[in-house]
């Protein structure tokens, strides 16, 4: 009858009390280590806890074979690209490329001897603390622009690891909150996406830069 919801059918306690755990769809537990490898959990027929390796990704990233060549121009002085870019010696020399910043895993630099590098090898894995080599990579990137030359900031995709490397350097020397530095990169190179984990780690530096303003300004009213 219209109006009328369904309602299911009063609890039988006695079928509660029969009901076999076993009868159970088994499942299984994908866990991610600090290392971005990963191993499958889960209890046989007898209860017993076992673990084996994830045939997926070990590297904190999705490979991805397709070449990309595309580069962000996101100020003077500041490219960002995957690691394709980091390595055609002919498209670097087009931008005028003197430094590069490689924040992949398992990329080497090719070039040491045509350009200044520096290496953090970083996961892209929402738990890894992306943060500690936030004041290193700005500083690489302030020396290149210092130098009048230009960085390449790169990973492996070009996604999330250089984009967020970029978005802390712009929200420390351009006073950028994250959003502002998410759209004004995005506009840039579309693809972008850094995961949740390094989002907040910039929200936390943006934070932080606010309130060493607020202390400093309060500081000098005293």
């Amino acid at each position: 009858m219209a109006g009328h919801g369904f309602r299911p059918p009063p609890l039988n306690l006695s079928d509660v009390k029969c009901f076999n755990k076993n009868s159970l769809r088994k499942t299984e537990t994908t866990v991610t280590n600090p290392d971005g490898s990963r191993i499958i959990e889960g209890k046989d027929e007898e209860g017993n806890l076992y673990r084996r390796p994830s045939e997926s990704s070990c590297h904190g990233f999705v490979l991805d074979t397709a070449e990309d060549l595309q580069v962000a121009e996101v100020r003077p002085g500041i490219i960002m690209g995957s690691q394709d870019v980091a390595h055609d010696l002919d498209l670097l020399k087009q931008h005028g490329v003197t430094h590069i910043l490689n924040v992949a895993t398992g990329v080497d630099n090719l070039f040491p001897d045509q350009f200044i590098y520096q290496t953090q090898e970083f996961l892209d894995l929402p738990e890894f603390p992306i943060y500690h080599g936030f004041e290193s990579a700005i500083n690489f990137i302030e020396e290149a622009i210092k130098a009048n030359g230009t960085v390449l900031v790169h990973c492996n995709a070009g996604l999330s690891r250089s984009a967020t490397v970029v978005m802390a350097y712009l929200i420390k020397k351009e006073g950028m909150t994250v959003n502002e530095a998410f759209s004004h990169l995005r506009s840039k190179r579309p693809a972008i996406c850094p995961n949740p984990g390094f989002l907040i780690q910039l929200q936390n530096l943006y934070d932080s830069l606010q309130t060493q303003t607020d202390n400093k300004s309060n500081n000098s009213a005293a």
